[in-house]
């Protein structure tokens, strides 16, 4: 009986124990949880808070305050931007995880390159070990598009909610998942849309973008860079986060126009690049469909998904050939930070829906109303938590998908099967093709005959296949026979872009030992011999008061090749200003003005009266174009790109015509597609260059010389730099429609006008700084000796 006493009195000690540690345990959680500070302690106000936003100062204040109070968080600077801010991340885990990052870190690489387990026949049983073991590994990346407010000011709300909350499903997915937290992948842009939006608040022009790109240098470009890796931000998030990190999942958070769906989800539409694998697909479908539904079961309206947006380029995609998949979230926007308000029958349809009618891909019907930036951070953020309750429930899933991408990807080779690429890259003015290659982790071997040469069986080949090969893009048509546009570009095939000799490889290499190149990537050979040896005179790059990002592309490029030049402003131009200052008290004048690619009708027009302040409407109008014209009469060189000659043929009355000007798409389509061109060598543009090269045509005009035109401008002043083939297929890679009508057509010309001349690009020479085959003409077109 005393044994027995004796050990009742043992038992409801230890259980007294265990209850006092286990409430002392949660008291000391949630205590620390209220230490954690709420978004709205630090910015002054709730994010979502109409007319509200904050700086990028601010945001860094706020993940700095959750990384001194919570020990789930862990914030740190990987660089710095373009314009010189902090460049940030936060990780959010659990206490436990955290304190293990390096093994986890591990652990992906291992799954990611099964090669680095050992023989094939034991890969995967030690594989099962590391996935028992490792997390979710979700990278969430907010802001790259800066006017798209909601995300970055989600991500303060995002972390507030997994640093402080003790519910047992926040728990959960920090206990099995380790988030990779990017509150903006532009944090310049965070302060440009700020400045704007604060300076027009409470005026006429509140809630309307601001007059310059809100990325330094690409605007909403940079979402095209992820595999030119051009931009520094862009190059952080490889380098230091994705290549690190691996990630199974990116959640993308962005926003869309007003007046379609009140959110997008994937899956995608059709096509998918035939490189990205299978079980990428699998993964954003199930993950997309899973969240879609749950989102319509809370009441949410008006999403829809398999619309809209395709996974065709890896420019937006650089996880889907890196075993991540790539969950794009796009939420309808309001007119920045402030509110709007929309009847049902504005709504207009999308690529893929109506979201007037419920269908197979949309659905619950929105009825309209007012929508507001509180709607958005309420959309955004519930994704992101149904994202990340996925990611933990099915962690183990999730790893052994990452892991089934890595072992198809090292697999030997078949007979017959394609084997990888040589590269010779003697023939490009520069070497830019390697690094980018280098930077996407593609391993690279050089020959014997000194060649590079790339295997298929590595963990990243599908990402090097895909910018090595021509891309045959899908003829795809709707119902009425039109065709279904691209969600960006057709082609991004880097040799021809670069002009760089690859030849795919079909049997097994004789050479057994090819010695591995550096995997780190590196600078270009030679900046130099892309623009020239030298520069006769400094250009002028006109730019618009309403931006385009072809200007802003031009300026990276000028920059990046050390090429000096001066901005000349639609002000200045029309009161006649050619001239700037090459230093103290020295005045220098233009003889070369570069118009980048922009719309006719935007550099006439510019915006109209009383969209924006009066100091920016008006565009070059016809005063301007009155000084242009003078400028070129008396000796100058005028320089226009792609859409921009359109504006140079009818302001200036040339001898040219357009003679795809107006025809429908059915007629003629090219949507971003890589052409072939013939050049005549012999003319001082076309020096150094090969007799065939190629054009990047994107809307573009296509040039016919006009005999008798009405203008004082005579046919017999234009000359043929370059033409489209007569007899030879005109398209290298991409889309391409009514190829015929370019046969024969010209894509270059210079015509001569008064002491001066005019010359007209039907294409981007200097494409999103990717078409270094054809810099030399763009810099030959602005050599003009004085």
């Amino acid at each position: 009986m005393r044994r027995t006493l004796a050990l009742l009195l043992i038992f409801v000690f230890l259980v007294s124990s265990v209850s006092l540690t286990t409430s002392q345990g949660t008291s000391t959680r949630q205590a620390s949880a209220a230490a954690v500070p709420a978004p709205e302690e630090v910015l002054g106000f709730v994010p979502g808070d109409d007319r509200k936003l904050a700086s990028w100062n601010q945001i860094v204040e706020y993940f700095e305050r959750l990384d001194q109070s919570s020990d789930r968080v862990m914030f740190e600077t990987l660089g710095r931007t373009s314009m010189n801010k902090p460049f940030v991340m936060a990780t959010i885990s659990s206490p436990a995880n955290l304190a293990k990052l390096d093994e986890y870190k591990q652990i992906q690489a291992q799954l990611a390159d099964p090669r680095k387990l050992g023989a094939p026949n034991v890969r995967d049983r030690k594989a099962a070990d590391l996935i028992a073991r490792g997390k979710t590994i979700v990278l969430i990346t907010c802001g790259i598009h800066s006017t798209e407010v909601g995300s970055y000011l989600s991500s303060t709300l995002i972390a507030h909610r997994l640093a402080s909350s003790n519910e047992p499903e926040i728990q959960n997915i920090l206990d099995n998942t380790i988030i990779l937290l990017v509150p903006s992948l532009n944090p310049d842009g965070v302060d440009i849309v700020k400045a704007w939006y604060d300076k027009t608040l409470g005026t006429p022009f509140e809630g309307t973008d601001p007059p310059e790109l809100y990325h330094k240098y690409t605007g909403h470009d940079n979402n095209r860079d992820w595999y030119a890796f051009t931009q520094v931000e862009t190059q952080l998030t490889v380098d230091k986060i994705h290549n690190l990190w691996r990630p199974q999942i990116v959640h993308d958070i962005h926003q869309q126009g007003a007046f379609g769906s009140r959110l997008f989800l994937p899956p995608y539409m059709a096509p998918v690049e035939p490189n990205v694998p299978r079980q990428i697909v699998e993964g954003y479908t199930q993950l997309g469909e899973w969240m879609v539904g749950e989102l319509r079961a809370k009441g949410f309206e008006g999403i829809t998904n398999n619309s809209t947006y395709d996974a065709w380029t890896p420019a937006r995609a650089y996880s889907h050939y890196h075993a991540g998949v790539r969950i794009l979230s796009e939420t309808a926007s309001a007119k920045i930070a402030s509110p709007m308000t929309l009847k049902f029958e504005e709504l207009r349809s999308r690529e893929g829906y109506d979201p007037q009618k419920e269908g197979p891909n949309f659905g619950p019907v929105w009825r309209g109303g007012e929508w507001k930036l509180r709607d958005i951070t309420k959309y955004m953020t519930n994704v992101a938590f149904l994202l990340l309750k996925h990611s933990a429930e099915y962690r183990v899933q999730w790893l052994r998908r990452f892991y089934g991408i890595g072992r198809d990807a090292v697999r030997p080779r078949r007979p017959g099967e394609l084997q990888g690429f040589t590269i010779d890259t003697s023939s490009t003015c520069t070497d830019t093709l390697t690094p980018i290659l280098q930077r996407g982790g593609v391993e690279i071997s050089i020959l014997p005959d000194g060649k590079k040469f790339i295997r298929m069986d590595q963990p990243y080949g599908a990402f090097a296949k895909a910018l090595l090969e021509v891309q045959k893009y899908p003829n795809l048509r709707d119902a009425e026979g039109h065709p279904i546009p691209p969600y960006d570009v057709t082609a991004h095939t880097l040799p021809l872009l670069m002009n760089v000799e690859v030849k795919p490889v079909k049997a097994p290499l004789k050479s057994a030992h090819p010695k591995s190149d550096a995997a780190k990537p590196g600078p270009p050979a030679s900046k130099t011999p892309c623009r020239g040896d030298s520069q006769p005179v400094i250009p002028a790059l006109y730019r618009a008061s309403m931006p385009t990002y072809d200007e802003g592309w031009t300026r990276w490029m000028f920059e990046n090749l050390s090429y000096t030049y001066r901005s000349l402003t639609e002000a200045e131009l029309r009161k006649g200003i050619t001239t700037f200052q090459l230093g103290p008290g020295v005045t220098a004048k233009f003889y070369v003005i570069l118009f980048p690619d922009q719309a006719p009708r935007q550099l006439l027009d510019g915006y109209r009266a009383g969209a924006m302040p009066p100091e920016l409407t008006g565009g070059l109008g016809e005063e301007g174009v009155k000084q242009l014209r003078a400028f070129i009469v008396q000796g100058g060189t005028a320089v226009f790109l792609n859409r921009a000659s359109e504006f140079a043929i009818d302001q200036l009355k040339l001898p040219v015509r357009n003679v795809v000007g107006g025809l429908p798409r059915t007629d003629f389509y090219v949507p971003g597609t890589i052409l072939r061109l013939q050049l005549d060598t012999t003319h001082p543009i076309a020096k150094g260059m090969p007799q065939e090269t190629i054009a990047w045509a994107e809307n573009s005009p296509v040039f016919e010389v006009v005999e008798n035109a009405t203008g004082d401008v005579p046919a017999a002043n234009v000359k043929i730099i370059g033409r489209y083939p007569e007899n030879k297929d005109p398209l290298l890679s991409g889309w391409l429609l009514g190829g015929d009508k370019l046969k024969g057509k010209a894509a270059l010309v210079e015509v001569t006008m008064g002491k001066g001349r005019v010359i007209l690009f039907g294409f981007r020479p200097q494409y999103r700084a990717q078409s270094t085959a054809t810099y030399p003409l763009l810099f030959n077109s602005l050599a003009t000796n004085p």
